[in-house]
């Protein structure tokens, strides 16, 4: 046990020095750019005659402006659409970071404290004209590499190509980022569907996008992944997985996704959800709902979640959020979990945030519903 232990702290110290030696490697590059850049001629001297004009005003240095933060590629795949346009084009290496840290009670074991850090995150970003690759690794957790691939998109990008480990086009509570997402949580039904059954969530696999700006913002995407284990620890034949979205106007998004285990060998595990998101200002309404097969049987699951951005001066920020979700099953095994939170963010121009939240769920295997008290300090880099 302690040689495994000390050869996985080995691979995480290996996997921290690569990462944070990128910069370094960019900085080199950039470099090398200045100093083979031309300098510009002089302009030709006047006539003596030609009075030369002397300010006195001493020259002002241009303050560079501030840029907001990126969510990574992996976590939001919308990034591309927001990132700054000198971003788009020619080279380019970014190194970005989080950490969470969080200290919760909960009723169903008294209300025993608990101190965690359930992220850790590092992660590389290379981009050079039409192709992008990105890494990151959660040092928290066991498994440290989440995302690894690589993009390739046309010269409009219109159409793109993934290739690598990602998260399958499933679920818009899945795919939306932790940092962006008002919840500590991703809540009971994202768990039970990714985690337990294995539906969706970050998998390696191919997966085409097609983006048409001009009809509502339609964006489709489509791919095949990785399978799942079975009991006997055997990798299962591919799955796949889609989704579609569309923006009818600025304030409304609404998509729909899908979700099939084994595709190629006739789908026993499948889900459809739909999805819609509406901003009205300061306040954000999103809502998904979803239905399908798993191991177990039929189920169905809902979710809902508020919240209303309050400034308080340039960067300052309240955030009061509540959230509610649902999720049944049907058939030889029949039950129901469900959870309501309620909170209140604090948030710090785009770089930290403090939460504190309630939750009084009935999770899937639970007796009676039980309460849970977090407070999460989130930083980002």
């Amino acid at each position: 046990m302690g040689a495994w232990r000390g050869m996985d702290w080995n691979w995480r110290g290996l996997l921290v020095a690569v990462l944070l030696s990128a910069p370094a490697w960019a900085a080199d590059a950039v470099e090398t750019v200045d100093e083979a850049s031309p300098v510009a001629p002089e302009a030709p001297a006047v006539g003596p005659s030609a009075p030369v004009a002397v300010s006195e005003a001493p020259a002002q240095t241009k303050k560079k402006k501030k840029k907001a933060k990126v969510e990574p590629l992996g976590e939001n795949p919308e990034v591309a659409e927001t990132a700054p346009a000198d971003e788009e084009e020619g080279r380019s290496v970014r190194l970005f970071g989080r950490v969470f840290a969080r200290a919760s009670a909960d009723g169903r074991e008294d209300y025993t404290r608990s101190l965690s850090v359930p992220s850790a995150r590092v992660g590389v970003n290379a981009t050079f004209e039409y192709i992008e690759a990105e890494v990151t690794a959660d040092l928290s957790s066991k498994n440290p590499l989440k995302d690894a691939f690589v993009r390739i998109a046309d010269g409009d990008k219109r159409l793109r190509l993934y290739a690598g480990q990602f998260k399958a086009p499933f679920l818009a509570r899945e795919l939306e980022s932790t940092w962006g997402l008002p919840l500590m949580r991703r809540g009971l039904v994202d768990d039970y569907l990714t985690e337990t059954h294995e539906l969706g969530g970050r998998r390696l696999g191919l997966m085409g996008e097609v983006r048409l700006k001009e009809f509502w913002g339609l964006k489709v995407s489509g791919g095949l992944f990785e399978g799942s284990k079975d009991a006997l620890g055997q990798r299962t034949s591919e799955d796949a997985a889609a989704r579609v979205t569309v923006r009818p106007f600025k304030a409304l998004t609404v998509g729909a996704s899908s979700y099939m285990a084994q595709v190629l060998e006739g789908t026993q595990r499948h889900a459809v959800a739909a999805d819609g998101t509406l901003h009205l200002g300061a306040l954000e309404l999103s809502g998904e709902v979803v239905t399908g097969r798993l191991g177990v049987g039929p189920f169905t699951a809902q979710l809902g979640l508020v919240s209303y951005t309050l400034p308080l001066g340039h960067e300052w920020a309240l955030q009061p959020l509540a959230g509610a979700e649902a999720l049944q099953l049907r058939g030889e095994l029949e039950g129901r979990g469900w959870a309501a939170v309620g909170g209140l963010n604090v948030l710090f121009s785009d770089s930290f945030k403090a939460q504190l939240q309630a939750e009084r769920a009935l999770r899937p295997g639970d007796e009676a519903p039980g309460t849970e008290l977090s407070l999460q300090l989130a930083t980002r880099f």
